[in-house]
Order: structure tokens, then sequence, then C-alpha cells
């Protein structure tokens, strides 16, 4: 009975003192919401385009330039197929250029590389250095945005 009388005692005063040494905190509720207009808004179209030999894909600002950009990669080559899509993004992350990729492409009289780079002068020096003293037949440069 002594024994069950301390078990009891040391349990009450066990919880007693967790609860006393632990600080309770409130949490704060307040939301924090930032008014987007449309004019912080612009409209950017993912092109996509399946050839016989590769696929192709970016982002463009205009529907022109996406179809420009399809035309462009898939030149000389058959199109299985393409596909065009838009949605809305901040115009801040639209012009940030740190967040694009840049694909090259080059095809020389002996050979032929692909490659991509962070920034677009990183791509022509790759073009560059990959088809030093060699006639260059085609290159593309592709800026696309990360996703």
């Amino acid at each position: 009975m002594k024994t069950l009388i301390l078990i009891i005692g040391t349990v009450v005063l066990s919880t007693l003192n967790t609860r006393a040494t632990n600080k309770t905190s409130t949490f704060s509720t307040v939301i924090i919401t930032e008014a987007i207009s449309d004019n912080d808004l612009v409209k950017v179209y993912d092109w996509n385009v399946e050839t016989n030999s590769a696929v192709y894909s970016g982002t463009s600002l205009s529907i022109e330039h996406a179809k420009e950009m399809i035309r462009l990669t898939s030149s000389g080559e058959l199109i299985n197929g393409s596909k065009i899509e838009s949605y809305f993004v901040l115009k801040t992350e639209a012009k940030d250029n740190s967040k694009r990729n840049y694909f090259w492409e080059v095809e020389t009289a002996t050979g032929f590389a692909k490659g991509y780079s962070s920034t677009e002068g990183y791509a022509h020096k790759m073009i560059q250095l990959v088809s030093s003293g060699d006639a260059i037949v085609s290159k593309k440069i592709i800026s696309q945005l990360q996703q």
C-alpha cells in the first residue's frame, strides 16, 4: 500500500513539475497577403515540338514567337507533334534571366554537338569551342525558363 501511494505521488509530482517547467506559447494567426494586379502578370507560352530525331521545348513571351521557335527548331526535320500551352507568371520572374537555361546545338562539317548552359554568352562560347577549326553548317540557341 505504501508503494502504491509513493508511485501515485511520484506520477502527480512529475506531471506538475513538467507543466511548471514547460513554457506555453501562443501562436500568431496573422495572415499577410500581397495584392497582385493584372499589371503584375504576363502571359507566357510553353512550346514543345517532337521531331523524327529529337524533342525540343522552350518558353516564349508571345504566341508568334512560340510558333517561330517551333519552326526554327524543327527545320529540316519531320514533325511528329507540337504543343503550345499558355500560363500566367509574375513579370519579375519572366524577365529574370538567372532562371533561364540556354539549349545550344551546332552542326559542323565533321560532327554534331548539343548541350545546355546557364547564360547565352556561355552557349556561344561552347559552340565556338566545339566547332573550333571546323566550318559551321548550322547552329541554334534556344532560351527556356526553368520551372
